[in-house]
């Protein structure tokens, strides 16, 4: 059993001001700046004793620690002015101190501060040496005092505990845990090496002043220490993806469906051919193979670093046919298992049909992009293949309503699986804090399968198998795949695409008697616009997107309403961002305003409040939207305003009702909806300045699905209809 080292730091205001080597905020603070703390704390006087610089060299000689961190965002940019280092070439009380002063811009990281950051390394227990030195290292960690900046005042406590307690603690209070990496991207982090130590006392001793006299004058000369010697170690670096198709033997080489229910089936048969070819290549690596990639003998601390087979069905439309087309690979960057050699082993698996022949193989993909679409970030995920829900299949605890209650029983239960859902996420390693979770037997998608058949050649019962939807506060990047079945292909979610451009928002409470929506509205885009400017270069222009107005300061006044539209739904207490993609059913796609409304809908995460004037003081939560049920989503043939329509052009020959009418078809035409059959008008008002508004009814031939916004303001929230 090998021991762990654990030091957690705790900061006074839950801000953290550091600075990374690129020069932008670093998150969370590398371990060379608690490697310096310690040092710094353990410092006294000009030197160290011996027992601790036998342990601080100790520690330098240990691999790069697993850090856990509470969830973090950016706080406001700042400046502040501070004399250079070129100061000290300066007399002291000279005016030209002021002329030499170096502009700082400051960036700091927002968390709880009751949460603290973790530091782990391990050892082998077998090394007697490192329980003593790890527990001098407790000693120097009483003394630390600041991490990151002079402002960043903190202090630690540390502790030596057998590593199998590891996981449970890290995780607590959900902390992001960082993990050390081996590939590229991620994020780089400075940690110390063997010789760290030797070159921070330098550096220390290297800070002096020599005076120098030249004639009669008496200088002193700024000479600059040298650089500590770190190392930059990557973190949380992305897994290696292969995409694998299922063809066909023939010369047409065509794809080779295979049924979604037999997922768990598939992924088995892939991932043992795959261990069967790699094992016979590399005998030496036979114990590896069994443990990451077949998974047999596997711990807890090793599901992080295990390989991953995902099937991919076709998804898209609701008529798609989701047999499995391919299958993706996923390596950690963490796992011991060379992953070219992994996508080496994979390539050629094959199976047999029913006659005994080859029925078909799987080879690497050119056309990656359907297995990306289940890595797209969203807030709401529904499963394509059921979870399999920790309790493995034992009966659920439920709460026991009063006799006869059988509708409270259904909730009950509802309520008891939505809580293995949850276990089921934590499981998995995900922190996001979940607002709803659904779970149900039917498949989400019309051609989709029924839990219970996904049970045939499993180990798992009908009984434990659910599909689930879950409604994230914030997004997550797939792709996710949860429960006991994740290793064999089953719990996997897709991200909800029909709503991808809507960013919804729930009132919980503050809203005033008598809100005026259309003042909920320019209150949400007043925010919003505040917290894009905020994320961008100073000076920098809002985008058309977000603000609806030219780089020349005029309104975007083409009719094509290329902006973002908010709209306050009071009756159903939210507050919704739309992109004109969804308004709009042709000359706007999606993939041209994607990279504008992913950029807003970062800066809108986490805004919990909305202040609206005398329509109150608004507490939001994050919300998702249900396509298929949701009064401004779901199909429906006549669609009714709630909002005041305002005419884009006054038609004033034509009566009231008749510019009206005509206004609202030309809309539709614009936006490509469908003529109606009839357009009744419910009421007509004439504003002070000559202005025409009114609410409508539109009936259509066919069901139409929403949302529908129309008018000239539109992107405020006017002209709303919903479906009746």
């Amino acid at each position: 059993m090998s021991r762990a080292l654990v030091i957690s730091v705790r900061f006074h205001d839950g801000r953290f001001h550091g600075e990374g080597s690129d020069g932008g905020a670093e998150w969370p603070p590398s371990p060379a700046r608690l490697f310096q703390a310690l040092v710094a704390g353990a410092g006294n006087g000009e030197t160290l004793n011996e027992e601790e610089t036998k342990a601080l060299e100790w520690l330098e000689d240990r691999p790069a620690p697993t850090i856990a961190a509470p969830a973090a965002h950016k706080g406001q940019r700042f400046k502040f002015f501070v004399p250079n280092n070129d100061g000290d070439m300066v007399e002291s009380g000279s005016k030209s101190l002021g002329k030499i002063r170096t502009e700082k811009t400051i960036q700091p990281h927002l968390f709880r501060a009751d949460v603290p950051v973790s530091f782990v390394w391990t050892w082998d227990d077998a090394a007697a040496e490192g329980e003593v030195q790890a527990r001098t290292i407790c000693g120097i960690a009483e003394r630390l005092y600041q991490l990151g900046r002079g402002v960043d005042m903190a202090w630690a406590d540390a502790e030596v505990v057998d590593s199998h307690h590891i996981e449970a603690r890290v995780a607590e209070d959900g902390r992001v845990v960082h993990l050390p990496s081996r590939g590229s991207g991620g994020i780089r982090l400075a940690c110390p090496v063997n010789g760290s130590l030797a070159s921070l006392i330098h550096r220390f001793a290297s800070y002096r002043f020599p005076e120098t006299s030249e004639s009669r004058a008496r200088r002193t000369t700024f000479r600059k220490p040298p650089q500590a010697a770190f190392v930059p170690v990557v973190y949380d670096a992305p897994e290696r993806r292969f995409v694998f198709d299922l063809r066909l033997p023939d010369p047409s080489g065509g794809f080779a469906a295979w049924p979604l229910s037999r997922a768990a089936e598939l992924v088995e048969h892939a991932r043992d051919q795959a261990a069967e070819r790699l094992g016979r290549a590399a005998p030496d690596l036979l114990e590896l193979i069994e443990c990451y990639l077949v998974g047999r003998g596997a711990a807890e601390a090793d599901k992080a670093s295990r390989v991953r087979v995902v099937p991919v069905p076709s998804i898209g439309r609701e008529q798609t046919n989701q047999s499995i087309r391919r299958v993706t690979v996923y390596v950690p960057q963490t796992c011991p298992l060379a992953a070219d050699d992994l996508a080496w082993a994979f390539a050629q698996v094959v199976w047999t049909g029913a006659d005994g022949g080859i029925g078909g193989t799987l080879q690497r993909a050119d056309d990656e992009r359907m297995a990306a679409r289940f890595e797209e970030a969203a807030r709401g995920w529904r499963s394509v293949t059921p979870l399999a829900l920790p309790g493995r299949g034992r009966r659920i605890a439920v709460p026991q309503p009063r006799e006869g209650d059988e509708a409270g029983k259904h909730f009950a239960q509802r309520e008891a699986l939505a809580t293995e859902v949850r276990q089921a996420l934590r499981h998995a390693g995900i922190r996001t804090a979940v607002s709803s979770v659904r779970v149900q037997r039917e498949p989400f998608d019309r051609r989709g399968e029924r839990a219970e058949r996904f049970a045939a050649g499993t180990r798992f019962s009908p009984e434990a198998l659910w599909h689930a939807a879950i409604t994230f506060t914030e997004s997550v990047s797939g792709p996710l795949l949860l429960g006991d079945g994740r290793f064999v292909g089953l719990g996997l979610l897709r991200p909800e695409e029909r709503a991808r451009g809507v960013m919804a928002f729930t009132i919980v409470e503050g809203l005033a008697d008598g809100a005026e929506p259309l003042v909920v509205a320019r209150a949400g885009r007043r925010a919003m616009m505040a917290r894009v400017q905020a994320g961008m270069r100073r000076g920098a222009e809002l985008p058309m997107y977000v603000s609806g107005h030219r780089p020349d300061g005029g309104p975007a006044s083409d009719g094509s309403h290329r902006h973002v539209a908010v709209v306050a739904d009071l009756p159903r207490r939210r507050v919704l961002y739309v992109a004109p993609s969804e308004l709009q059913r042709r000359g706007i796609r999606w993939r041209d305003i994607e990279t504008d409304h992913r950029r807003t809908a970062r800066a809108l995460e986490g805004m919990d409040v909305l202040r609206a004037g005398s329509s109150g003081r608004l507490t939001l939560l994050p919300a998702a939207i249900d396509p298929e049920n949701d009064i401004l989503f779901a199909p429906s043939r006549a669609w009714e305003s709630v909002t005041a329509y305002d005419v884009t052009r006054h038609h004033r020959r034509a009566g009231d009702g008749a510019a009206l009418r005509i206004d609202v078809e030309r809309e539709l035409g614009r936006c490509a909806w469908p003529r109606p059959e009839s357009i009744e008008v419910l009421a007509v008002r004439r504003g002070p300045r000559g202005g025409l508004s009114g609410r409508l009814r539109l009936t259509f031939r066919t069901a139409q699905a929403g949302p529908l916004l129309l008018g000239r303001t539109a992107h405020k929230g006017g002209g709303l209809f919903v479906g009746c």
